[in-house]
């Protein structure tokens, strides 16, 4: 393999080298689902940790979205 001219990240070398074998299809979907899930949680803890530094609670998102019903 020749060298590539960017450098990877840690991340992009270490999937490189998972998949450097074929997935089956069903394979590739569950790896598909494992990332998905991964950043999905990723997310949730950056949101929680967003909404406990600014005091946000499950009342204050009530309070958001029923000020338009209002």
């Amino acid at each position: 393999m020749e060298a590539l001219q960017q450098p990877l990240s840690n991340a992009q070398v270490e999937i490189l080298k998972l998949l450097s074998t074929n997935l089956s299809e069903s394979e590739l979907e569950e790896l598909k689902n494992e990332l998905a899930q991964f950043y999905a949680k990723k997310a949730i803890q950056s949101a929680n940790q967003a909404w406990k530094e600014k005091g946000l609670s499950n009342e204050t998102m009530d309070q958001w979205l029923n000020e338009d019903a209002q």
